[in-house]
């Protein structure tokens, strides 16, 4: 017999397992798409060799499009007022698994030989069709996590399962995808050719073969939110979402409300801190793997290691919030970022590949404890943050209020990798001739950038929650009060 779920005082099934999982689900489904996006910079500088500075322009170009898409995507669904059969969150979020069915696949259309204005307008195209309906998609699934409860305690542990389903999201292609495309160089006799700058395997990037994993990854995907949009319970009344009849969207407005919200500039300097430093070196990574250690597919095996901490903290993060709070457990965790941001640096000073690559993975192993708390709790910052919102001007705007913490979040995504490019491009690297081909001395330059993002990514993840981000302990308990307080008001 079918157990049923129990309800609560409203009639709604009580939280549970089955919301923890759906939202992780959803996650899923959105990375699905995401985790393509490091591979994105490498395809297109190694494959189809785009000049690193033309690639660089061209990337920070659609990351500032996908970054003002977001708000102005946002507001919309902020003031939609019509009645949908699944609910307005839930109806967006379908509307834009459907568009990443084949979207992402867009961005990976292999066409080396093409001249440069066509790589060009290729790049263009697809990332913007990639762009709006990732947002459409991701944007009222962020907003979601305020609606689905209001208790603290659960919201962490849906911050968490969001998390969790992100790093499958984020885990499966970071092994699989590196060693199923990059292979090795093999002579007319078939062995393996070797760089003599180096010493290392001269490798290839197997662009094809993107493509057609990117059509798989947005069927999966798609699979993903259908499950996640039967099996979650919205229980705050999605009409609660109060906005000013009449009025217009005004981005100077809204931006200025967002800059007075401390929490909401907080969670979002961190998760830039994250994005500038740690998403910002995969492309390096990608190329340091390839040309140093001379094996790019261990790039993802390896890369891993900065994950799997958040495993450890998952069953104890709702009594490490409960204990501690978010922020506090939070701070504590970017000190240990920080520590392991700077034994990265002793990495590259190792002449013996195989103890400089145990050196690395024991920083990033270091540095993926501190990040494990952090992670757990990232998306319930924001939710508290919108909390915050209401406290403050008596309007929640999840849609808005997200969306702008989006907007950065992209922005960083944008500049950070644009940034690198042209620092590897400084730093040696050549797009005009093989990746195999790079010399000596350019992989060694890409260890120091790797450290280095590292470190400024533990920096401004610390300065983010522990000096800005205000919502401690004592003040969530003080909101919390306050707001129920007012709700019972009104009943």
């Amino acid at each position: 017999m079918k157990k049923e779920r129990q309800l609560d005082a409203n009639g709604q099934p009580r939280f549970g397992m089955a919301d923890k999982l759906a939202y992780a689900a959803g996650d899923f489904g959105c990375n699905m798409s995401f985790s393509l996006k490091g591979t994105i910079q490498t395809f297109w500088l190694v494959f189809m060799m785009l000049e690193t500075g033309l690639l660089s322009a061209l990337l920070l170009v659609v990351q500032v499009w996908d970054a003002i898409n977001d708000p102005l995507i946002g507001s919309m669904i902020d003031a939609d007022r019509r009645k949908y059969k699944l609910g307005k969150f839930k109806t967006y979020i379908l509307i834009g698994a459907i568009g990443l069915l084949v979207a992402g696949s867009l961005c990976f259309i292999p066409v080396p030989n093409a001249p440069v204005v066509i790589k060009a307008i290729i790049f263009i195209a697809g990332y913007v069709i990639w762009d709006a309906c990732y947002t459409v998609a991701n944007v009222p699934y962020g907003s979601m996590l305020s609606l689905v409860t209001e208790d603290p305690g659960e919201r962490a542990q849906l911050s968490t399962w969001r998390s969790v389903g992100s790093m499958i999201g984020n885990m499966v292609p970071m092994m699989l995808l590196p060693l199923l495309i990059w292979r090795d160089v093999k002579d007319e006799n078939g062995q393996t050719l070797i760089n003599p700058e180096t010493g290392e395997n001269v490798q290839e990037l197997l662009g094809e073969r993107v493509f057609f994993v990117a059509i798989i990854m947005g069927v999966l995907g798609f699979l993903a939110f259908l499950f996640m949009i039967k099996k979650i319970t919205i229980r705050v009344d999605e009409s609660s979402v109060k906005v000013n009849e009449g009025e217009k969207f005004n981005v100077i407005k809204a931006f200025g409300n967002f800059m007075k919200n401390r929490p909401a500039v907080g969670a979002t300097l961190a998760a830039m801190g994250m994005f500038l430093g740690m998403n910002s070196a995969t492309t390096a990574i990608s190329i340091m793997f390839t040309v140093y250690f001379g094996n790019g597919g261990l790039s993802g095996i390896v890369s891993v290691v900065g994950f799997l901490p958040m495993l450890f903290f998952m069953p104890f993060i709702k009594k490490i919030v409960a204990k501690w709070g978010k922020k506090e457990a939070s701070v504590a965790g970017t000190i240990v970022s920080l520590a392991g941001g700077v034994l990265m640096f002793l990495f590259p000073l190792v002449s013996n590949k195989m103890a400089a690559l145990g050196l690395y993975m024991l920083a990033l192993s270091v540095f993926g404890i501190g990040m494990g708390i952090y992670t757990c709790v990232s998306w319930a910052l924001m939710a508290d943050a919108i909390d915050y919102n209401e406290w403050k001007t008596g309007k929640r705007e999840e849609g808005t209020v997200y969306s702008l913490h989006s907007f950065f979040r992209k922005l960083a995504q944008g500049i950070g990798p644009s940034v690198v490019l042209i620092l590897m491009g400084v730093l040696g690297y050549d797009s005009k001739i093989k990746v195999g081909a790079q010399s000596a001395q350019t992989a060694m330059n890409m260890c120091w950038l790797v450290a280095g993002l590292y470190l400024f990514s533990a920096i401004l993840m610390f300065v983010g929650i522990a000096v800005i981000y205000n919502l401690d302990k004592k003040t969530m308990a003080v909101m919390t009060e306050e707001l129920a307080a007012r709700k019972s008001a009104e009943e």
